[in-house]
């Protein structure tokens, strides 16, 4: 007897490839923010044969969510994945660091194709703080409160304000902008 695995997606196709995924251009995102139906849902079926032996829903969220318990943390020399709950009290324990927060979904292109480049760019940069946050439905509060339109989108935080902004997969304009904040103590 052999089994089979099949996942299925239920909700709006994946997005083609481009430098921002916008509203008006992404489904996925519209139906975030406005917290509609067609937010992505997926299932594990398992088969045997012609039998269905069990439908399985499965949860779309990082399994590397920071978990802070009773103490935020702000660390440097990598990447530090957040959600609605961890992000405000890390942004807090940096304290006067510059922290950078990469707004981004599992189904961007241009998001894939940065997270490399921030992780290497958090591996370089020891005094500053690079948080990432997954912009799903169960981050939907947050992400609103950031003012998030498209993604990928990089917010620059010092004493716990956003500064500056990058939108799109520009890692030239991320690296000049961070610069900038550090040398500038913050103000834009």
């Amino acid at each position: 007897m052999a089994l089979r695995l099949s996942v299925s997606s239920h909700g709006p196709a994946s997005s083609p490839a481009i430098s921002t995924c916008r509203p008006a251009t992404c489904n996925h995102f519209s139906a975030l923010l406005s917290g509609g139906a067609a937010t992505q849902r997926r299932s594990l079926t398992l088969t045997s044969g012609s039998d269905t032996r069990a439908v399985i829903p499965v949860k779309s969220s990082s399994s590397d969510t920071a978990t802070v318990g009773a103490e935020a943390v702000a660390v440097t020399g990598k990447v530090t994945e957040v959600n609605k709950d961890t992000f405000w009290p890390i942004v807090k324990s940096a304290g006067p660091k510059v922290v950078v927060l990469d707004m981004y979904t599992q189904w961007c292109g241009p998001c894939k194709v940065m997270a490399p480049k921030f992780q290497e760019m958090s591996e370089k940069d020891q005094d500053v703080v690079f948080l990432k946050l997954d912009c799903n439905q169960d981050n939907k509060s947050l992400a609103k409160e950031l003012g998030i339109k498209v993604v990928p989108t990089f917010k620059i935080l010092k004493d716990g304000k956003v500064v500056k902004e990058v939108t799109g997969a520009k890692i030239d304009e991320l690296i000049q902008a961070i610069k900038t904040v550090k040398s500038s103590g913050g103000m834009p």
